[in-house]
């Protein structure tokens, strides 16, 4: 799993560069912030997601950049004003500092409106897909990254520092701050390969996704608690620091962790329902409670 996400890794580093260059932007030092913000060492489990849908579907690693690409420059974006002073205040982002320390405040901002805004172009343009699948793209990141799903989910966040949550409120809040991309990274990967996904296989893709989306939250809150600062990249315990509600808080450790197997267990039996090598999607679904950052 490993080396299939260092492939991925290192092919997403790639291309963001290159479409970064390809943008013509017009002032250096928003090019340096919005550069620094991607290019700065991410798992790229969304982009991970996106290809290895794509390629479950009988597609190819190229028909799937621009929306893998897509993808990385809104969560990107996200991660960076996510970190602002009137977000989550936050100075570390995987072991650097974060974008408005390395640069200024106002930068930060502009460095993420612009990463968001270059995302829609980039899929516009997209080279392998027909009109209508542009549009879809489209349709599923702006659905995904907007009101209706990250953003959303950022506001209901904000709102609860420093409240009780139930469980349900929880689940909720992190189906579309976290969930909502990672659903749209499956059902992204499926539309750059797909004129028309059947309506069978798209449920079973969303609910996959939904699954490993809240797993990928739940073991985040275990990390906060388990990790190491040196390994994650930010500072352990910042979510308790801030007083957030989490799954460990809600469910206890050994609660959260069940919760977590649990949530794996419902991604793979939605995989079984998916025509196509889902080997790669199973095996990512593992690694996310396994992983150590």
């Amino acid at each position: 799993m490993r080396d299939a996400l260092q492939s991925v890794q290192q092919r997403v580093e790639q291309q963001l560069q290159q479409q970064l260059a390809a943008l013509g932007l017009s002032d250096q030092r928003l090019a340096d912030a919005m550069t620094y913000g991607v290019l700065n060492g991410g798992k790229r489990l969304r982009p991970f997601l996106t290809y290895a849908t794509a390629e479950a579907l009988g597609g190819s690693r190229e028909q799937a950049d621009v929306a893998a690409i897509a993808l990385e420059m809104v969560h990107s974006y996200s991660l960076v004003h996510d970190d602002l002073p009137a977000m989550d205040d936050d100075d570390l982002r995987r072991g650097k500092p974060t974008c408005h320390i390395a640069f200024d405040e106002a930068t930060a901002i502009l460095a993420g409106d612009g990463l968001l805004t270059a995302a829609f172009e980039i899929l516009a343009l997209a080279p392998y897909q027909s009109a209508a699948q542009r549009l879809q793209l489209i349709r599923l990141l702006s659905r995904a990254a907007g009101g209706a799903g990250m953003v959303a989910g950022q506001s209901i966040d904000l709102g609860h520092v420093g409240q009780s949550m139930t469980l349900a409120e929880l689940e909720n809040m992190h189906r579309h701050k976290t969930g909502a991309l990672i659903r749209a990274a499956v059902l992204m990967g499926a539309a750059a390969v797909c004129e028309q996904l059947p309506a069978e296989q798209e449920e079973a893709l969303g609910a996959y996704a939904a699954a490993v989306g809240l797993a990928f939250q739940v073991w985040d809150d275990i990390l906060d608690i388990e990790g190491d600062t040196a390994v994650l990249g930010k500072h352990q315990g910042a979510d308790m620091a801030l007083n957030k509600p989490t799954y460990p808080a809600l469910l206890g450790l050994d609660g959260a962790h069940r919760k977590a197997q649990e949530l794996v267990d419902e991604a793979q039996q939605a995989l079984a329902r998916v025509d196509g090598d889902t080997r790669m999607l199973s095996q990512l679904a593992g690694y996310i409670i396994s992983r150590d950052h």
